[in-house]
């Protein structure tokens, strides 16, 4: 890289990225570490959080909180645990993890600096790094962990032609206490997933009887949270550990029906504002959330956004289908439209070939939650057990892009078939510790019956996950396959 020797640090260890995925990297890398061992922790922002630091104000955390979190470390807040925890909290939470993760080893902080680039020689890595300042510092580490996760960004405001409305960002207006508060003109959310029902979920609530409209795209399947996480005692007897529930999925799952498995899944554990959504992401609402939004909402439109133009004496949404739609000049339009699988990750292997560099992409995408994929993955990164582990990669990305409707079929197959990996190579103790683990919303003897059942399934069905994932793959032509097998298709056009 030809920078001077003098400007090299050494590290046993360096971690990019301080979000849920580098933080649960941390966190286990911590239990292979030695106190004088030292980890340099990488991240642009100023702080540990990820997305979490730079996300709309009105956010909440769509599933309970104590199974978000880094490694096995409990919350310290004083709430029910099926609380959806606010953007503070999460922070809060995070900030703790980082920092009990930085008791049991000697983290580096470089926060508010990128890593521009890196290479391995003989043995070790070599990372360049440029600070938002535009310092240069060059770290020399044996192991160095990428943790992007899903790279999620803030939104812009839609680019609208016309003058006459206005657009703005829930990442950059407060929904409840901005000029929308001060105006009594209607409000359009523009996306129908997790974004768009937090967001519409705000306005209706904030602004009872405004004009509050959504318009949701193709439709959003979502996952009941009342059936995953049924509260209080019944979880003794009621709900659906999600074990059962993706497996159920991927048995189903042949690799040209995902749509047939997207209908399903809403009949069995899934919601929607809409009577025949098409997309399908696995982002959790409630019943009582579907009604409040449902009822809130003027009106939802099954379409999308394409521009808002001036006509003659008024202002006319253009909807992709080509149809038109009057609305009231100084109208209010909030872009929600999605932030997951988006960017431009370039592909990179979950472990390169030395076994030395850990990457967890979303272009070779393993297991659909980052925490899952960084508890796991570090765990047998350590280990070395990564570079041969027959892990199914799959290009999520180019999966968003040529096949929306069918991503919640073919991440849950990829997550069932690589769990059931993970499974073989790890020791239940470890397995057991996994904080980020679902199914831990459930009593201990429910969950280690389910977990049975799941993973005595698991070795009768492997093959058909691998063979509907090779299916789906060569019907759209998305990168992916099984590491460490020469006879799969694993490219990246």
């Amino acid at each position: 890289m030809g920078s001077p020797s003098n400007n090299v640090e050494r590290h046993d260890l360096c971690i990019v990225g301080a979000g849920i995925a580098g933080l649960n990297a941390l966190v286990v890398a911590s239990e292979y570490l030695g106190p004088d061992d030292s980890v340099v922790l990488v991240d642009r922002r100023e702080r540990p959080g990820g997305m979490w630091v730079d996300t709309y104000d009105h956010v909440r955390l769509h599933q309970p909180h104590p199974m978000f979190t880094a490694g096995n470390i409990p919350w310290q807040l004083d709430e029910d645990p099926s609380h959806l925890a606010t953007k503070g909290e999460v922070l809060d939470h995070l900030r703790h993890c980082y920092e009990l993760a930085a008791e049991r080893t000697n983290v580096v902080e470089l926060f508010g600096w990128e890593e521009e680039s890196h290479e391995e020689h003989d043995g070790v890595v070599r990372i360049r790094c440029r600070s938002n300042a535009g310092e240069i510092r060059v770290i020399e580490a044996d192991r160095l962990i990428r943790a992007p996760g899903f790279s999620i960004q803030p939104n812009d405001p839609l680019p609208l032609s016309s003058p006459r409305v206005h657009s703005v960002s829930p990442d950059h207006v407060d929904l409840r206490g901005s000029e929308i508060a001060a105006s009594e003109a209607p409000v359009w959310v523009v996306g129908g997933g997790k974004t768009g029902m937090d967001t519409a979920h705000t306005l209706v609530t904030t602004y009872p009887g405004r004009e509050v409209n959504l318009i949701a795209g193709s439709g959003v399947v979502f996952v009941n949270r009342d059936e995953l996480y049924p509260a209080g005692l019944r979880r003794w007897w009621r709900g659906s550990l999600g074990g059962d529930v993706f497996g159920e999925l991927a048995r189903r799952f042949d690799g040209t029906n995902g749509a047939e498995v997207r209908r399903w899944f809403l009949e069995r554990a899934g919601l929607s504002l809409v009577d025949e959504p098409e997309t399908f992401f696995l982002a959790n609402l409630s019943e009582r959330e579907k009604r409040t939004v449902s009822e809130g909402l003027r009106r939802v439109l099954l379409d999308h956004l394409e521009d808002v133009v001036d006509r003659d004496d008024g202002v006319e949404l253009i909807m992709r289908s080509g149809g038109a739609r009057s609305v009231e000049p100084g109208s209010w339009f909030v872009n929600c439209t999605g932030y997951l699988l988006k960017g431009d990750q370039q592909h990179e292997p979950v472990v390169s070939p030395s076994g030395n560099v850990l990457s967890i992409n979303m272009r070779a995408h393993t297991l659909w939650l980052t925490p899952w994929s960084a508890y796991f993955l570090t765990h047998l990164f350590f280990r070395d057990e990564l570079v041969d582990a027959p892990l199914y990669e799959l290009d999520t990305i180019a999966l968003r892009e040529t096949a929306p409707g069918e991503i919640g079929a073919a991440v849950g197959t990829l997550m069932m078939l690589n769990m059931s990996v993970v499974s073989d190579l790890l020791p239940p103790k470890v397995l057991m510790r996994c904080g980020s683990d679902l199914d831990r919303w459930y009593p201990l003897p429910r969950r280690l019956i389910g977990t049975a059942r799941v993973m005595a399934r698991a070795r009768r069905d492997r093959e058909h996950w691998r063979r509907s994932l090779d299916t789906f793959r060569e019907r759209h032509g998305i990168a992916g396959g099984v590491r460490g097998d020469r006879e799969s298709a694993l490219t990246h056009e």
